[in-house]
């Protein structure tokens, strides 16, 4: 996957003086808006690089920064210091009108508010970016049902916000951004006002959307176990700043602050580890034979919750392959117990 968004040593301070973008090489002038006790640093010298095609989840408790975060990604927030590109392109560098089409046909935008009109239906409501852009109204209605119906809206064309959960609601809200078919969705604690149970269903409704069509997925969270779940790589941010970047699996096994270990001393491993990271080279050697269909395989990004049934219904070591079928090692029911202890 390539690059799509990089993120470079970007600052964000309100308060007085602040709405002017510092540009490279003053450094000195940052240093005076951070001593003024009346501004507040909400992003601070924050770098990193978001892939096409991933989920790409920012998280972080209140005031962490993410959303800000976000905002800077389609340009509704300049950035005090630093740079914000999508495709090589500044965003903060690019003229209205260029920053109007971006955001038509680059982006989209899930709130966590739902932000649906109470007045217009469903299929009105997911229509209307695509009103806004100007498309037929016999078009726009078209991909407005077929996105409703992919969310599992079918049935509920013509009610309003009023006559639907709120679970359902958040569909509509996601509809909408699936109507424009954007590469690049950004999803801003979309379903933290969800109960458990929905929340669930929706986090499942994105992954199956993300496995028929890749888009670039930029999602804001404070849950952990809801940025275990769906991202490809999490950003862990605290007080403005970045405390690590990677995989869950990297994060878990490999943190690099004590914030981050703090964070994710609760995780349950076997949700996180995947056995590729944990196979070993059998003994002597032996590299066990792979075309014996009666024995079991395990693939090497399968976790660890979903290979302990299989690791203990087995007689000997499993071994691991590569999505490319290699031979990575084999895994023992000692391995994994090993693995499973707190890192």
């Amino acid at each position: 996957m390539g690059e799509l968004i990089r993120i470079r040593e970007v600052w964000k301070i309100f308060g007085e003086s602040s709405h002017q973008t510092i540009q490279e090489g003053c450094a000195s002038k940052l240093e005076q808006l951070l001593l003024n006790t009346a501004n507040r640093v909400a992003v601070r010298d924050v770098s990193l690089t978001i892939k096409q095609g991933e989920i790409f989840v920012v998280m972080g408790l209140s005031g962490s920064g993410k959303s800000t975060l976000l905002r800077m990604i389609n340009g509704l927030i300049n950035p005090t210091a630093g740079s914000v590109e999508i495709e090589g392109q500044a965003v903060q560098a690019l003229p209205p009108s260029d920053l109007i089409a971006l955001r038509r046909q680059k982006m989209a935008m899930v709130f966590q508010s739902f932000a649906l009109f109470p007045q217009r239906t469903a299929l009105d409501n997911a229509a209307f970016g695509l009103e806004v852009a100007g498309m037929p109204k016999g078009q726009r209605q078209e991909r407005a049902r077929q996105a409703l119906e992919r969310v599992g809206l079918g049935n509920d064309l013509h009610r309003r916000p009023s006559q639907l959960s709120g679970g359902m609601q958040q569909r509509v809200g996601l509809a909408r951004a699936l109507a424009l078919d954007p590469p690049i969705l950004l999803m801003d604690e979309a379903f933290s006002a969800l109960d458990p149970l929905i929340r669930r269903d929706m986090q499942d409704l994105l992954l199956d959307l993300q496995n028929e069509q890749q888009r670039t997925v930029v999602f804001i969270s404070h849950d952990l176990d809801e940025a275990v779940r769906i991202g490809d790589r999490i950003a862990l941010m605290q007080d403005g700043r970045l405390l690590q970047c990677g995989s869950a699996e990297e994060l878990l096994c490999h943190p690099n602050d004590p914030a981050v270990r703090q964070f994710f001393q609760e995780v349950d491993p076997s949700a996180v580890i995947s056995v590729g990271a944990i196979a070993e080279q059998p003994a002597e050697g032996l590299v066990p034979d792979l075309q014996d269909q009666r024995k079991p395989i395990l693939h090497a990004n399968t976790l660890l919750q979903e290979a302990i049934p299989v690791v203990a219904a087995a007689t000997e070591p499993v071994p691991v392959i590569s999505e490319e079928q290699d031979f990575i090692g084999v895994v023992t029911a000692n391995t994994l117990l090993r693995s499973l202890r707190t890192p």
